[in-house]
């Protein structure tokens, strides 16, 4: 049995604690049954976010008759894109790798738990007094086997479809069919409900819904209802909530319809790990599960499920078992962000959110046109919304549709993370006349609004 001081299942974030470690002169195993980096560099968010950039360049080109030019696209060499995206992919796995110094060695394949201490890899048997699980979430399986999920698309391997059917109403299947419609593949994304991005301000999904649907085709109200594929092509028949049956093809098939828990190959009923009902690890507010010596960050806990939610969380478990770290990591706002044409950000709670929990609350949601800027795009949708704590100024939750509003959310989550109050953004200086000048008047309406409701 080989004996090392931190084992570290699953080598995404975690990578950088087993590096750390190693620099402090650890003795680390990390196991990782597929490549260094995790889900987010090597399918996940990177690859899909280089796809985004393509797809805002294309789409830039077919909408610029908006700025009186006229312009049309010769070609687009979708190859060239995933080539140059794989190239990217086949890179993380030497990167990640040469963070790594002598006291590190690399398991690649599947750990499982023969006990709270000595997992399993490769017919070896490894313990360590410190346990750390950060095996992540994987992709809800498809119900056919030729069909993708998203976790099938990077790296991109054989011919690139000429047309695909996606599946899902998430981020991901609308950040997936925005690039594939953008560069000129015959998409169709399939919507259960009325709704997409039904996790979003209910304000902010109407007006994404309005706009995105100019640019992707998307039936409502419909599943598919069987699965025929031969001859490299997909024959559906689609089914809208009325009964009604319709049939399309496409090269491509892709479920874009959540994530679950990734622990299941863990063998986590040889340890006293406990799980919740959907297969998710418990922990308590130091990352600990009730097998003493044994922690979990990022997806796997199902608390968090954000990549830079595990980045925070990594970090803070080295504090911890490195640097004897005493206080928990407390996530005071947890902002996410849509990366699509529109684009989305949003922190805190949303209005819907704010009525089922009976929370006093003032709401305002304003256009751009303040900024010179933001009226240079000649965009008519964008918007910022606010909802406020009437009694404090607080705010409780923040949300922005509009070009780069990942980007200007992050003045709204400084004043947050510091003296949450609203009106300082209403009474700070910004530069004229820059995109984010457009938070100025939407400070100012939410302010009058808390301001009309006191009178």
């Amino acid at each position: 049995m080989k004996k090392f001081d931190l084992i570290i299942i699953g080598a995404g974030r975690a990578s950088n604690l087993a590096a750390k470690a190693g620099k402090m002169g650890k003795k680390v195993a990390i196991i990782e049954k597929s490549k260094l980096g995790g889900t987010c560099p090597n399918r996940g968010c990177v690859p899909s976010k280089l796809l985004i950039g393509y797809a805002h360049v294309a789409r830039a080109i077919k909408e610029s008759n908006r700025h009186f030019i006229d312009s049309s696209i010769n070609n687009i060499d979708v190859e060239k894109i995933f080539e140059e995206t794989n190239k990217y992919i086949s890179k993380i796995d030497p990167i990640y790798k040469k963070k790594f110094n002598e006291n590190i060695e690399v398991f690649y394949g599947t750990g499982k738990f023969i006990s709270n201490n000595i997992i399993s890899v490769n017919n070896e048997q490894l313990t360590a007094p410190k346990i750390v699980i950060a095996t992540g979430t994987k992709a809800v399986e498809a119900p056919h086997p030729k069909a993708w999920t998203s976790d099938d698309i990077f790296p991109l391997k054989g011919n690139i479809p000429k047309s695909i059917t996606i599946v899902g109403s998430g981020f991901i299947a609308c950040e997936l069919a925005n690039f594939f419609a953008a560069v000129g593949i015959e998409t169709k994304l399939l919507v259960r409900s009325q709704r997409i991005l039904g996790n979003e301000d209910s304000d902010i999904s109407a007006i994404f819904k309005e706009e995105f649907v100019k640019n992707v085709d998307i039936l409502f109200d419909t599943s598919i209802d069987t699965i025929n594929y031969e001859n490299e092509n997909f024959d559906l028949t689609l089914i809208n909530k009325d009964t009604t049956k319709t049939k399309h093809s496409s090269e491509a098939l892709l479920y874009a319809t959540g994530r679950e828990s990734n622990t299941s190959s863990l063998d986590l009923q040889n340890t006293d790990i406990e799980v919740n009902d959907r297969g998710y690890i418990n922990r308590d507010e130091f990352f600990e599960t009730k097998a003493k010596g044994v922690y979990v960050v990022g997806d796997a806990s199902g608390e968090n499920m954000l990549q830079h939610a595990a980045a925070q969380e990594v970090n803070h478990l080295g504090k911890i078992l490195l640097e004897d770290e005493k206080e928990a990591l407390k996530f005071k706002y947890m902002p996410h962000g849509v990366f699509t044409e529109p684009e989305i950000a949003s922190v805190g709670i949303t209005e819907q959110k704010a009525k089922e929990q009976g929370i006093d609350y003032v709401t305002s949601i304003t256009p751009w046109i303040a900024s010179a800027k933001a009226m240079s795009t000649r965009l008519r949708y964008p918007r910022t919304k606010f909802i406020v704590n009437p009694n404090t100024y607080e705010i409780l939750g923040c949300h922005l549709i509009g070009p780069e509003s990942t980007t200007m959310m992050h003045q709204v989550l400084t004043v947050m993370h510091l003296d949450n109050d609203i009106r300082h953004l209403k009474e700070m200086l910004y530069i004229h006349p820059a995109l984010s000048e457009a938070l100025l008047p939407a400070a100012v309406e939410a302010v009058r609004e808390v301001e009309n409701l006191r009178i």
